[in-house]
């Protein structure tokens, strides 16, 4: 169904509509449209017109607007972009303005009056966000604080600083670029492309309520470039552009539209200068693939590591068009060009230290020259390390030195220099003192079944020492040395104790640590060695104890070589949650027992739980956990229209697809959103979710809408 609905300014502050005072002063004014109203309002003076629009609104269906000019000529239709895949990183405060409304897209429509807006499908609200910002004359080029590129400062083009939410935001360093198109036309004139960055921030920061505009940068199509998020363009300023990916990631847009349109070439000049000066700044290779940690957004999940190039698409990271197909499709030929520009690179440098033992420099140049580190002390030099060639790699031995934290510089001929500080040098003053020491697990089941066949000995140093670990029997004669007088640094350590070639029965790890200037110091742990427990198992390793009838119990299963005693606990991070088994005795052999998932203190929850079986016998106690999960929830399933089919799964899953007489199955390997086809009109969908626990989702069915005339 579609809905038309004009709105003629002046947009008064009457119900629904917020003048410009009540917004601190700014020009946006704010158009609230209930469901089902159709409004028509009185044009008046020229101070209320207006030069870009956004548009948000609620519910799963579409908005198309359109606008007059204040020559009296109506525009075409435009679809207002959803932007889920722009703004702010999950769970930061600049997320929680505007929950539960989609976002439109910032469009340039020049001085205009009249706005009309169409609903497609199921729209609740709408809220249209009518920004007056003129051009403005400003200087073409400024230089920066850097030589190059000219960049103009936020000043020059504007900025309302007084309207900014909060600080800037950091990230530790700057590892690629995302470079988007804003959307909008492309026929602007020099001197309104400023007005369009100062309305696009106005629009991000009042419209959708983020700290600041959410790029970094900016570039027009004569080529020049844009101050954007306040914090220092030379700082990695955390944005608002690429959800779940503005992390150490430098946002470039350039205005204008570039799904069929190239670039002019003055746009991609600059884009090309400004990529090579910025990702320089931060020793970042144009043609590197860094390997990102998502954040969280439509596409990938939180903690899933995505492979971006180090001048990314926003395309890449999320469900989006931007920034266009033909600026995505001369990407790689930007990043080559940008490798090319200027002089000598240094990339990815990097110091490796642990704790007061030596420390590692290391780097890649782009050519092959001399490099020098220096590394200093309030201004003095206290080491330096030199070489040649297209790898730095020097390391500092700083043991002879106060603790401290220390700079460093990395220079190689014309090359930007990198800087930093590192935490090196030895303790002074400090005991030697040996702790933490423990085995895990403290029984160990070395029969070959891949189950608790090794422990893992871990033990805590003061200060660095020699140290020496020791295998002991309960007669305290020593069996194994798996380490012998080996310098150890300071702080936690971990060692293997493979107990392949011990008989069954107690033991004990020794740990002795001395120093040139300290007497020993020793700390033992003990342990145990039993191959009376092996083969653990649990089946199905995801259980829903729902009586369903699907996977409702829970076997578990052990093997035993002699008589013994027997425990089963189910343990949720190390805590307990039930005892299927207690104090039992079992013979030899194999074993299965079966659980339904009750437990005294009420139903067991959904999660990730731990089968634990524990066996006693008379060299001691032993035992060995299986995971397993937990899972009485069906998947949630819900269909986003459009023009292609796009489903959003809540967990992995297996769906059931019906697209009138097609059927068939998709297999979805992690939460999120998939497309599998684009419906014709009037065609039934009906989907089905099922989970490897054997939850079933309810149907859902949507009808694709038929076209109309």
């Amino acid at each position: 169904m579609r809905r038309l609905l004009t709105v003629l300014l002046p947009l008064a502050a009457s119900a629904g509509v917020l003048a410009p005072g009540a917004l601190g002063g700014s020009p946006v004014t704010v158009l609230e449209l209930s469901s089902g109203t159709d409004r028509s309002l009185a044009a008046s003076t020229g101070e209320q017109r207006f030069t870009l629009v956004g548009v948000h609104w609620r519910g799963a269906g579409r908005v198309l607007f359109r606008t007059r000019s204040v020559s009296g000529e109506w525009g075409g239709w435009h679809q207002t972009a959803p932007e889920e895949e722009d703004g702010p990183d999950p769970r930061t405060l600049e997320t929680r303005a505007r929950s539960g409304w989609r976002l439109g897209n910032p469009w340039w429509v020049g001085p205009s009056d009249r706005v009309q807006v169409r609903r497609v499908g199921r729209v609740e609200r709408i809220r249209a966000y009518l920004v007056w910002s003129p051009a403005v004359q400003v200087p073409l080029r400024r230089p920066a604080a850097t030589p190059e590129p000219a960049i103009v400062p936020r000043a020059s083009w504007g900025a309302s600083e007084s309207i900014r939410r909060g600080p800037p935001s950091y990230a530790p360093r700057v590892r690629f670029a995302t470079v988007h198109h804003t959307a909008g036309r492309n026929a602007y004139t020099q001197a309104e492309a400023a007005a369009i960055v100062k309305g696009i921030q106005l629009y991000h920061v009042q419209g959708n309520g983020w700290n600041d505009i959410g790029y970094n940068f900016l570039v027009d199509r004569f080529g020049t470039i844009y101050e954007g998020r306040y914090g220092g363009i030379d700082r990695a300023v955390v944005g608002a552009h690429a959800r779940g990916f503005n992390t150490g990631a430098v946002g470039v847009a350039l205005l204008g539209t570039y799904s069929d349109t190239a670039p002019t070439s003055a746009a991609q000049k600059a884009l090309t200068a400004l990529l090579a000066w910025r990702l320089d700044v931060a020793h970042v290779d144009p043609l590197s693939l860094p390997n990102v940690i998502s954040g969280g957004s439509e596409r990938f999940a939180a903690s899933v590591p995505v492979l971006l190039r180090a001048v990314s698409g926003h395309r890449d990271t999320g469900f989006t068009e931007c920034p266009g197909d033909v600026l995505y499709s001369r990407l790689d030929g930007i990043a080559a060009d940008a490798a090319k520009l200027g002089g000598p690179k240094i990339f990815d440098p990097r110091v490796e230290a642990s704790g007061e033992g030596p420390v590692r420099f290391r780097a890649r140049l782009s050519t092959t020259l001399p490099w020098t580190v220096v590394v200093t002390n309030a201004g003095v030099e206290v080491a330096r390390g030199t070489g040649s060639g297209r790898l730095v790699d020097w390391t500092w031995d700083a043991t002879s030195l106060p603790a401290a934290s220390y700079r460093w510089s990395l220079a190689a001929g014309s090359a930007r220099p990198a800087t930093g500080a590192v935490r090196a040098g030895a303790v002074t003053g400090t005991a030697l003192a040996v702790s933490e020491v423990i085995a895990t697990p403290d029984g160990v089941t070395p029969n070959g079944d891949g189950q608790g066949d090794v422990a893992e000995l871990g033990f805590s140093l003061s200060i660095p020492a020699n140290v020496t670990v020791e295998i002991a029997d309960s007669a305290g004669t020593v069996l194994v040395t798996p380490l012998d007088r080996v310098f150890t640094g300071a702080g936690k350590h971990a060692l293997t104790l493979d107990a392949e070639g011990l008989p069954d029965g107690s033991y004990t790890a020794v740990v002795r640590a001395r120093t040139a200037t300290s007497s020993e110091v020793v700390q033992t742990a003990p342990f145990v060695v039993s191959r009376t427990l092996g083969l653990v198992s649990v089946s199905p390793t995801v259980f829903s104890p729902n009586a369903d009838g699907r996977n409702d119990l829970l076997e578990i299963g052990f093997a035993l070589t002699t008589l013994a005693t027997v425990d089963v606990r189910i343990e949720r991070e190390g805590r307990w949650v039930a005892s299927p088994v207690l104090d039992a005795s079992f013979g030899v052999g194999e074993h299965r027992i079966s659980w339904d998932g009750k437990r005294g203190a009420g139903r067991l929850h959904d999660g990730a739980y731990e089968a634990v079986v524990e066996v006693t016998d008379l060299v001691g106690t032993v035992r060995f956990g299986v995971p397993f999960v937990s899972d009485t929830t069906a998947p949630r399933v819900r269909i986003v229209p459009g023009e292609k089919l796009r489903l959003v799964v809540s967990e992995p899953a297996t769906l059931a697809i019906a697209i009138g007489e097609r059927r068939f199955k998709r297999e979805v390997k992690r939460p999120g959103a998939i497309i599998v086809g684009v419906p014709r009109p009037g065609v039934k969908v009906r989907v089905v979710a099922s989970d490897s626990a054997g939850n079933v989702s309810q149907p859902i069915v949507w009808r694709r809408p038929a076209r109309k005339g």
